[in-house]
C-alpha cells in the first residue's frame, strides 16, 4: 500500500494489537477470472514460525479456498478505526483557506502464503477463536456447550485457512502531517461528535500527534 513515513508503523507490537481488536480480515487472492475477497475473523499466533501465522476458515462452499489451493499467496487486511476529518477544524482554514477534508485510520496489511487444514486442526482452530472471542462474557460458551455430532457436521461444512506471514505492514494516518494547531482543532472537533469512532480517532490523533 502507499504509505508515507510519517504514517508508516513497523513496531510489531501495535501491529499485533490492532489484529487483535480488530480480528475481522478481508483475505484477498487472485484466480483466473482475477480477484477474490473473503471476510473472515483471523485468530493471530504470533509464536508460530519466524514471523507468526494467521488462521481462519472458510465455508467449504466458497470457492475462494480452492482457489489458493493452486494461487497460495494472500494479503489479508484488517481495518482498525477511522473517521471523517472536515477541514472546518483546522486553524489552516481560518488563517488561509488553503485546506482540504481527508479521513483518518489505521490499517494493517499482512501478506503469506496460504494452507489448508482439517480434521483436529481445524477443531483447535475453533476452540482457540471462539475462546478469544468468548473472553468477558459472564458466560463463556464453548464448542463443547454443543453436541458433538452435531459440531462434525458443523466442522464439515468448512475448510481452516493458515496464512504464514512473511510481511506485515500498518498505516497509522492520524493527522501527523498537520501543523499542531490544526491537530488539536481536529482531537477537540472528534471528542465534541463524541461517538465511539470519533473518540477513539481522537486519542490516536494524541498519541501520534504530541510525542
Amino acid at each position: 500500500m502507499y504509505n508515507p513515513a510519517p504514517f508508516a508503523e513497523n513496531q510489531t507490537e501495535e501491529l499485533h494489537n490492532l489484529i487483535r481488536q480488530h480480528p475481522l480480515a478481508v483475505i484477498v487472492a487472485c484466480g483466473p477470472e482475477g480477484p477474490e475477497a473473503t471476510h473472515a475473523p483471523m485468530a493471530l499466533h504470533p509464536e508460530i514460525g519466524p514471523k507468526g501465522v494467521l488462521r481462519c476458515h472458510f465455508a467449504r462452499a466458497n470457492p475462494q479456498w480452492k482457489m489458493m489451493e493452486s494461487s497460495p499467496s494472500v494479503l489479508a487486511i484488517f481495518q482498525g478505526p477511522g473517521h471523517y476529518i472536515t477541514p472546518s477544524w483546522y486553524e489552516s482554514k481560518r488563517e488561509h483557506g488553503k485546506v482540504v477534508p481527508t479521513w483518518n485510520y489505521a490499517v494493517v496489511h499482512v501478506r503469506g502464503r496460504a494452507r489448508l487444514f482439517q480434521g483436529i486442526d481445524l477443531l483447535e482452530h475453533l476452540r482457540a477463536l471462539t475462546g478469544r472471542n468468548e473472553e468477558g462474557f459472564e458466560e463463556p460458551w464453548s464448542i463443547d456447550d454443543a453436541p458433538p455430532d452435531y459440531i462434525q457436521a458443523m466442522s464439515r461444512a468448512i475448510v481452516g485457512v493458515e496464512i504464514c506471514i512473511d510481511s506485515i505492514e500498518g498505516k497509522w494516518k492520524v493527522s501527523q502531517n498537520r501543523p499542531e494547531a490544526d491537530r488539536r482543532g481536529v482531537v477537540a472537533g472528534l471528542s465534541g461528535i463524541g461517538s465511539d469512532d470519533s473518540l477513539h480517532m481522537a486519542e490516536l490523533v494524541k498519541e501520534r500527534g504530541f510525542k
